[in-house]
């Protein structure tokens, strides 16, 4: 009777587990017991788990090149606005940023200057302490060197302009420290503010100086000496790369001299002529 016992309780076991029947060693079928109403009402019923309320994902800001007429919400429909009303758009999304590690030392945002219609603009790696300081671009030793070659190359190739009459910033918008060169991450996430102004104005030509410029600008791993004085490309818009004039300002740089002052004609009779 013990062993009977036994087997019994082992198939009520296994007919609590949810088996209907099983095999002896034989492979004669043998039935279970049918469970009595008060074991069914004991048994713990399967439940089908709730599902989680859905949590929207956090927005993410966007920091991609965008077109710069997309700030203002218009697209493609209605008149395109005047430059300098989607210059101030930009520089109002800006505001205050702390995009990136930049803005832990900066004193000023240099955001850029010059006429928004302008038929060039230059754009250079990122503001020095000079540039800090004033909040303005290229202000400092080699931004006097520049505007001494914007003004003597117009006025030796008969062209009426000066430096007030082009469009200048830089690829990042904060002073990296110790003169650094900005760092990839750093221009990716404030070049997209130089895209919109470079979108918003539509220059005739664009003249980028420096290999840091370029090769952010133009996606291109060349070097400066390779790939200045030779017009390339950006949204359709010509490129001129050249020296960046801080290259220019050593001493022993006569070659690179006369090499920037030749790109810069081109420049400028591509743009006014």
């Amino acid at each position: 009777m013990a062993d009977q016992s036994s087997l019994t309780d082992v198939l009520r076991f296994y007919r609590d587990l949810g088996f209907t029947d099983v095999r002896a060693p034989d492979l004669t079928p043998v039935a279970v017991p049918a469970p009595s109403a008060q074991a069914q009402a004991s048994r713990p019923q399967a439940t089908t788990p709730k599902p989680k309320p859905a949590v929207p994902d956090e927005p993410k800001p966007d920091w991609n090149y965008r077109p710069a007429t997309e700030l203002l919400g218009d697209g493609d429909s209605g008149p395109r606005p005047e430059p300098i009303v989607i210059l101030e758009k930009i520089q109002q999304d800006m505001g205050e940023c702390t995009r990136c590690v930049l803005h832990k030392g900066r004193s000023k945002i240099v955001f850029g200057s010059g006429p928004a219609d302008a038929k060039v603009v230059f754009v250079g790696e990122g503001p020095g302490a000079d540039e800090d300081a004033q909040g303005l671009p290229f202000v400092g030793r080699a931004g006097q060197l520049l505007t001494q070659m914007i003004n003597n190359t117009a006025t030796g190739e008969g062209i009426p302009i000066q430096r007030d009459d082009v469009y200048i910033c830089n690829v990042v918008k904060c002073h990296p420290p110790g003169n650094r060169a900005p760092e990839t991450d750093e221009m990716k996430t404030c070049g997209q503010f130089l895209e919109r102004q470079l979108d918003a104005i539509r220059p005739r030509a664009i003249c980028v100086l420096g290999g840091t410029a370029a090769k952010y600008l133009l996606d291109t791993r060349q070097g400066i000496t390779k790939i200045r004085g030779k017009w390339k490309e950006w949204q359709g818009i010509p490129v001129m790369p050249t020296f960046h004039p801080s290259f220019l300002l050593r001493a022993y740089n006569k070659e690179g001299k006369r090499q920037a002052w030749e790109d810069l004609k081109k420049v400028l009779h591509y743009a006014y002529d």
